[in-house]
């Protein structure tokens, strides 16, 4: 057989095969890896992706399992009420005020009075970052302690014909809730809100005390913290049909309780209620302890109340009212007596302000853009109806001075202290023989007080005084500035105001004028007596500058008002003294009446000389013993 020989061809080819084989791994092999690890990495991360994914919806379902639970725990029936409750507020708001309502608690959490302006030119916020808090607190029939504002509330914004509707909801179910209520009116300040429950006569625990709780710190509006916040910052609440008012510092019980109103000089807060409160307590407290540190707030109010259940249900009508403290607004709240917080004084000061200077104002505002000229024309017309009581006085003052001579006479006849009572018998005849009386001075005089202290409360609460300019003074209804100082002095303060320093000017001239009149009332200084006169003289330079000091820090209105007063007056005595008063026709009148027969005494005037009579017969025993 043949033997095979070797193949040249075939090992050259294998080597060729096995050349281009280790081509193609060589080339091939890192492009297919690449592929391959991408195609096994992009699978990895959507895996895991995907776990992930899964991880986490079943970490969520877990953890709102949790929720629910732990707020069934701490909540009991209004536990979806935390956990469907979402963050947010809303808007109600007309051409005056603007409240804005938290879901959380229901609550008032601003409320802006608009038109208004703080004394820095900030809006002007009765409620804002957390100053207020309204709370009903309330036990559960699972024995749970709950507050409403610590819950979430759903809001529901309706019209009911112009009115804006806002219906707060805290839920335990579609048909068991309770419910805030606002409801606003176009161009009012009041805000009807009432708290009602529906269908929680069994998650109400009626044997717990359900307390509505209403507290806010005022804010601070005015230029004078000091004249806002101890002068014309009040608590006020009408309790039993009367409107009473706390001072700083002080907590009352109150019962039948209509309204609350947390006045702050020109603007206020109040919560009125048609079923009243019952052992209300109304607290008071100042916040200011240091003026030049505590510049925001002025007081904080608290009203803690306890509500009533009917028929296992809360049925509360209310009102809310943000706005203004002045005394023409709120007196058209018939039934209310809001308008007793305006304060205008007590007894007759308080009635001269509603009855004549207020329509008196209001009549010239009517016509007189500029409120520093009303102040002056109010002025001139208060003094013409006072006039005929400046004449009065210096009548009698006229008077007295045509008698001094006989009155002098008599104490150089009746000498000594043993002659006193003598002494006044006959001083008391001649004078009524003349027909004087020392009365006739004086009661003009304290005529006029009621009109004094009646202005000084009704310029620095006028609302419509207000951030109303006057000359260099920017606001009338506070202290005008024309020079500050670089330190602060003791009841005077850190500035310098030019119309209380115009008034007491004018209260030095009007002063020294006056003495000469005063000292023609009085009769010559009796032995033993004190002199008169000489007190007068150190009235004349004390006066205008305690004057000085006390309205430094006042409104400028105020300081305007008795700037103008003291000059008119100063006129009409002048006019009154040189074309009106005839020394001579009074001599003359005063001859007459001595020659007339003396008139019967009376009662009075008779029980009155027998008293005398009797002191001066004792005297004279005791002398006689002596």
């Amino acid at each position: 057989m043949e033997q095979k020989k070797f193949d040249y061809n075939s090992f050259i080819g294998m080597i060729l095969l096995g050349a281009i084989m280790l081509w193609y791994f060589n080339t091939n092999k890192p492009a297919d890896l690449e592929e391959v690890s991408k195609e096994q990495v992009t699978d990895t991360t959507t895996t895991i992706t995907k776990q992930n994914t899964v991880s986490k919806e079943t970490e969520f379902y877990e953890n709102d399992s949790i929720k629910q639970i732990a707020f069934q725990n701490k909540l009991g029936a209004f536990a979806q009420s935390a956990i469907t409750g979402t963050e947010g507020t809303t808007v109600i708001q007309n051409s005056l005020v603007k409240l804005t309502i938290d879901n959380k608690g229901g609550q008032i959490v601003e409320a802006l009075i608009k038109n208004y302006k703080t004394y820095d030119s900030l809006p002007l916020h009765m409620i804002k970052d957390n100053n207020s808090s309204f709370n009903i607190n309330f036990g559960t029939t699972d024995n749970r302690i709950l507050n409403t504002k610590d819950l979430f509330f759903e809001p529901t914004y309706t019209k009911n014909g112009d009115n804006q509707v806002l219906s707060m909801k805290l839920k335990v179910s579609e048909t068991q809730y309770l419910e805030y209520r606002y409801e606003m009116k176009p161009k009012k300040y009041m805000v009807d809100f009432s708290v009602r429950s529906q269908g929680l006569n069994s998650v109400i625990n009626s044997s717990n005390p359900i307390n509505l709780d209403w507290t806010l710190n005022g804010y601070r509006h005015e230029k004078s913290i000091r004249t806002e916040n101890t002068m014309y910052s009040y608590y006020y609440y009408k309790t039993e049909g009367e409107v009473d008012y706390l001072n700083a510092g002080k907590s009352e019980i109150a019962n039948d309780v209509d309204w609350v109103f947390y006045q702050q000089h020109f603007f206020s807060s109040s919560l009125l209620t048609d079923t009243p409160f019952n052992n209300a307590t109304v607290t008071s407290t100042d916040l200011v302890n240091d003026e030049e540190i505590d510049t925001v707030f002025t007081k904080k109010y608290e009203l803690k109340t306890p509500l009533a259940l009917s028929a296992g249900e809360l049925n509360y009508n209310m009102k809310w009212y943000y706005g203004p403290s002045d005394y023409n607004l709120l007196k058209k709240y018939e039934g209310t007596d809001l308008e007793e917080t305006a304060d205008l004084g007590w007894g007759i000061f308080g009635f001269l302000n509603k009855t004549i200077f207020y329509p008196v104002f209001n009549f010239l505002k009517g016509f007189l853009g500029n409120f520093g000229l009303i102040i002056i024309l109010m002025t001139i017309v208060v003094r013409i109806i006072m006039s005929p009581l400046v004449y009065k006085s210096y009548l009698s003052s006229a008077k007295m001075k045509v008698i001094r001579p006989e009155l002098t006479a008599l104490n150089e006849k009746y000498p000594g202290k043993e002659n006193a009572m003598k002494r006044q018998q006959e001083t008391m005849a001649i004078q009524r023989k003349a027909g004087v009386s020392m009365m006739s001075g004086c009661i003009p005089a304290l005529l006029q007080m009621p009109v004094f202290f009646a202005l000084f409360k009704f310029f620095p609460t006028n609302l419509a005084l207000r951030q109303e300019s006057f000359l260099w003074a920017p606001d009338l209804s506070s202290y005008d500035t024309i020079f500050t100082l670089p330190f602060s002095i003791p009841f005077y303060g850190n500035h310098v105001s030019l119309f209380p320093i115009l008034a007491s000017i004018a209260i030095f001239f009007y002063m020294k004028m006056n003495q000469s009149q005063q000292a023609n009332m009085q009769a010559p200084p009796q032995e033993g007596m004190p002199d008169m006169s000489k007190m007068m003289k150190y009235m004349i330079y004390f006066s205008p500058i305690m004057m000085l000091f006390f309205f430094n820090n006042y409104a400028s209105s105020l300081s305007l008002y008795y700037f103008t007063s003291n000059l008119l007056t100063i006129a009409i005595m002048l006019i009154i003294k040189n074309f009106v008063i005839d020394e001579d026709k009074i001599h003359a009148q005063i001859e007459e009446n001595k020659k007339r027969p003396e008139k019967a005494k009376s009662k009075f005037r008779q029980r009155i000389d027998d008293a005398m009579k009797q002191a001066q017969e004792q005297q004279a025993k005791q002398q006689k013993k002596k």
